[in-house]
């Protein structure tokens, strides 16, 4: 076998090195080949790309007042309610008014009139009047005539008490003792009694006692008030002409 030289050993040590490269060269050629079936794509998605936001749709929603695609809604027909309630309103005024005017020179109103006599409730201090100028208060299931306007207002009494009724009404009743208020004035020792806007004097303590009278009845008043009373017969009628205050 021959001997080789150092020279021939160098270059077949070269060589393997060189077929060992291309070997490997191949190998990788061949690597990448089969890497490309398989391969994914060169820039990868990033995640915020796999969550995209859906796309906006378009709103179904009303528009509102004040926007430009806003109309509207249709008028309704209308009823007339505010012409309705003002015509009412007045109507009610116009009664309201007529019932509380007064229809004659004692003030009494319709309102006062309107009730039926029989649904009052028949009491003491009831107040009626029918059709003459005579008023009259209940008591004890009796009519007591209230002889003047200053008996009246003695009483308490207003025009709002006063029931209007009729006559056939007052005819159930008996006639009881009339109210009189009895005048006095402090410088004089004589008793009076008002009616029909007259005084009356009471000739003394016996006929006063007879009459009813009592003292809780006399009111005081000035002497020139009582002598300008015009004067009505005296009590008794017998008793003469009635002296001055």
């Amino acid at each position: 076998m021959p001997t080789k030289t150092p020279d021939q050993k160098s270059i077949t040590a070269a060589q393997v090195l060189d077929w060992l490269l291309d070997a490997l060269l191949e190998r990788l050629a061949a690597r990448e080949r089969e890497g490309e079936k398989f391969s994914t794509p060169t820039s990868a998605p990033s995640p915020a790309s796999q969550f995209k936001a859906p796309a906006p749709q378009p709103c179904q929603c009303e528009p509102e007042p004040g926007e430009e695609s806003w109309e509207p809604p249709p008028r309704q027909p209308s009823m007339h309610l505010e012409w309705v309630l003002s015509r009412f309103l007045i109507l009610i005024v116009v009664l309201v008014v007529l019932v509380n005017i007064p229809l004659n020179r004692y003030g009494v109103s319709l309102a006062r009139i309107l009730p039926d006599s029989a649904a009052l409730i028949i009491r003491n201090g009831l107040v009626l009047k029918g059709s003459g100028p005579e008023i009259y208060i209940l008591e004890d299931n009796k009519l007591r005539w209230i002889s003047s306007l200053d008996a009246f207002e003695h009483l308490g009494l207003v025009w709002g008490d006063v029931h209007v009724v009729e006559d056939s009404f007052l005819e159930q009743f008996e006639k009881g003792r009339p109210i009189h208020v009895l005048l006095k004035c402090p410088d004089s020792p004589h008793i009076y009694r008002l009616e029909n806007q007259q005084k009356r004097w009471i000739k003394d303590i016996e006929t006063f006692v007879a009459e009813g009278h009592v003292w809780e009845d006399v009111r005081f008043v000035t002497c020139e008030y009582l002598r300008s009373i015009p004067d009505g017969p005296t009590i008794p009628e017998a008793a003469g002409p009635p002296p001055q205050p």
